[in-house]
Protein backbone atom coordinates (compact mmCIF):
# COMPACT_ATOMS: atom_id res chain seq x y z
CA UNK A 1 0.00 0.00 0.00
CA UNK A 2 1.19 3.24 -1.06
CA UNK A 3 0.50 7.01 0.57
CA UNK A 4 0.04 9.99 -1.80
CA UNK A 5 -0.33 13.81 -1.67
CA UNK A 6 -2.74 15.08 -4.27
CA UNK A 7 -2.13 19.15 -4.43
CA UNK A 8 -5.16 20.65 -5.60
CA UNK A 9 -6.96 24.44 -5.98
CA UNK A 10 -9.95 25.04 -3.35
CA UNK A 11 -12.37 25.23 -6.37
CA UNK A 12 -11.31 21.66 -6.89
CA UNK A 13 -11.13 20.39 -3.84
CA UNK A 14 -15.19 20.96 -3.46
CA UNK A 15 -15.51 18.63 -6.56
CA UNK A 16 -13.43 16.12 -5.05
CA UNK A 17 -15.11 16.48 -1.60
CA UNK A 18 -18.38 16.35 -3.69
CA UNK A 19 -17.84 13.70 -5.96
CA UNK A 20 -15.63 11.45 -4.20
CA UNK A 21 -13.21 11.66 -7.13
CA UNK A 22 -9.54 12.40 -8.04
CA UNK A 23 -8.22 13.47 -11.52
CA UNK A 24 -4.75 14.46 -13.14
CA UNK A 25 -3.67 16.32 -16.20
CA UNK A 26 -2.66 14.12 -18.97
CA UNK A 27 1.22 14.95 -18.32
CA UNK A 28 0.38 13.51 -14.76
CA UNK A 29 -0.60 9.85 -16.30
CA UNK A 30 2.03 7.79 -15.52
CA UNK A 31 2.40 9.51 -11.86
CA UNK A 32 -1.32 8.36 -11.39
CA UNK A 33 -0.91 4.84 -13.19
CA UNK A 34 1.01 3.60 -10.00
CA UNK A 35 -1.83 4.84 -7.69
CA UNK A 36 -3.59 1.07 -6.76
CA UNK A 37 -7.22 0.38 -4.80
CA UNK A 38 -6.04 0.00 -1.54
CA UNK A 39 -4.28 2.88 -1.18
CA UNK A 40 -4.11 6.21 0.79
CA UNK A 41 -4.73 10.10 -0.40
CA UNK A 42 -4.23 13.20 1.73
CA UNK A 43 -6.01 16.37 0.00
CA UNK A 44 -3.00 19.16 0.22
CA UNK A 45 -4.84 22.88 -1.19
CA UNK A 46 -2.30 25.04 -2.62
CA UNK A 47 -1.58 28.53 -1.06
CA UNK A 48 -4.18 31.10 -2.77
CA UNK A 49 -4.85 34.65 -2.49
CA UNK A 50 -8.34 35.51 -1.78
CA UNK A 51 -8.33 39.41 -2.51
CA UNK A 52 -6.22 40.46 0.08
CA UNK A 53 -6.23 37.77 2.16
CA UNK A 54 -3.43 34.77 1.77
CA UNK A 55 -4.67 31.18 2.94
CA UNK A 56 -1.90 29.11 3.67
CA UNK A 57 -1.30 25.71 2.25
CA UNK A 58 -3.16 22.72 4.11
CA UNK A 59 -4.17 19.35 4.52
CA UNK A 60 -8.46 19.04 4.18
CA UNK A 61 -8.95 15.29 3.88
CA UNK A 62 -7.78 11.51 3.65
CA UNK A 63 -9.42 9.10 1.52
CA UNK A 64 -8.94 4.92 0.16
CA UNK A 65 -8.32 4.63 -3.39
CA UNK A 66 -11.55 2.85 -4.60
CA UNK A 67 -10.80 2.06 -8.02
CA UNK A 68 -8.24 1.42 -10.77
CA UNK A 69 -7.41 4.46 -12.81
CA UNK A 70 -9.59 5.33 -15.44
CA UNK A 71 -9.97 8.11 -18.39
CA UNK A 72 -13.00 10.42 -18.46
CA UNK A 73 -12.19 14.01 -20.01
CA UNK A 74 -15.98 15.37 -18.87
CA UNK A 75 -15.05 18.16 -17.45
CA UNK A 76 -16.30 18.50 -13.36
CA UNK A 77 -12.78 20.34 -12.29
CA UNK A 78 -11.82 24.10 -13.13
CA UNK A 79 -8.40 24.49 -15.21
CA UNK A 80 -6.45 26.95 -13.22
CA UNK A 81 -5.27 29.54 -15.11
CA UNK A 82 -2.55 28.71 -17.20
CA UNK A 83 -3.41 25.21 -17.92
CA UNK A 84 -5.23 25.86 -21.28
CA UNK A 85 -8.67 23.36 -21.72
CA UNK A 86 -6.92 20.97 -19.69
CA UNK A 87 -9.81 18.49 -18.26
CA UNK A 88 -7.76 16.22 -16.14
CA UNK A 89 -8.46 12.68 -17.48
CA UNK A 90 -6.94 10.51 -15.51
CA UNK A 91 -9.15 9.35 -12.76
CA UNK A 92 -9.48 7.21 -9.68
CA UNK A 93 -12.63 7.01 -7.36
CA UNK A 94 -12.26 7.75 -4.06
CA UNK A 95 -13.58 6.92 -0.39
CA UNK A 96 -13.80 9.10 2.67
CA UNK A 97 -11.55 7.74 5.54
CA UNK A 98 -12.02 11.45 7.04
CA UNK A 99 -12.92 14.94 6.20
CA UNK A 100 -11.01 16.82 8.37
CA UNK A 101 -13.23 19.00 10.46
CA UNK A 102 -10.30 21.73 10.48
CA UNK A 103 -7.57 22.07 7.97
CA UNK A 104 -4.10 20.71 9.10
CA UNK A 105 -1.50 23.49 8.72
CA UNK A 106 1.09 22.27 6.08
CA UNK A 107 3.89 24.47 6.84
CA UNK A 108 3.89 23.64 10.69
CA UNK A 109 4.22 20.32 9.27
CA UNK A 110 7.36 20.78 7.53
CA UNK A 111 10.15 21.06 10.49
CA UNK A 112 8.98 16.81 10.88
CA UNK A 113 7.86 15.66 7.42
CA UNK A 114 10.98 12.51 6.26
CA UNK A 115 9.67 13.31 2.33
CA UNK A 116 10.46 17.47 2.32
CA UNK A 117 14.69 17.12 2.54
CA UNK A 118 15.10 20.82 2.05
CA UNK A 119 13.02 22.30 4.72
CA UNK A 120 14.13 26.05 3.51
CA UNK A 121 12.80 25.33 0.04
CA UNK A 122 9.89 23.34 1.05
CA UNK A 123 7.67 24.20 -1.87
CA UNK A 124 9.74 22.38 -4.65
CA UNK A 125 8.53 19.08 -3.53
CA UNK A 126 5.64 19.83 -4.40
CA UNK A 127 6.31 22.15 -7.46
CA UNK A 128 4.79 20.98 -10.69
CA UNK A 129 3.42 17.88 -9.41
CA UNK A 130 -0.23 16.70 -9.21
CA UNK A 131 0.68 14.04 -6.44
CA UNK A 132 3.55 12.87 -4.61
CA UNK A 133 4.64 9.66 -3.08
CA UNK A 134 4.89 9.90 0.86
CA UNK A 135 6.12 7.86 3.27
CA UNK A 136 4.26 6.00 5.91
CA UNK A 137 5.26 8.19 9.05
CA UNK A 138 4.58 11.59 7.39
CA UNK A 139 1.37 9.87 6.50
CA UNK A 140 0.54 9.31 10.29
CA UNK A 141 2.69 12.48 11.28
CA UNK A 142 -0.15 14.52 9.24
CA UNK A 143 -3.30 12.22 10.13
CA UNK A 144 -2.37 12.69 14.08
CA UNK A 145 -2.72 16.24 13.65
CA UNK A 146 -6.21 16.42 12.63
CA UNK A 147 -8.83 17.28 14.16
Amino acid sequence: MTNWLCITTEENWKVIKEKNIWGVAERHRNTIARVKPGDKVLIYVKQERKKDEIVEPRIVAAYEVASEVFRDARRIFKTPRGMGSESFPWRIKLKPLKIFTKPVDFKALIPELKFIRNKKRWSGHLMGKAMREIPEEDFEIIMNRAP
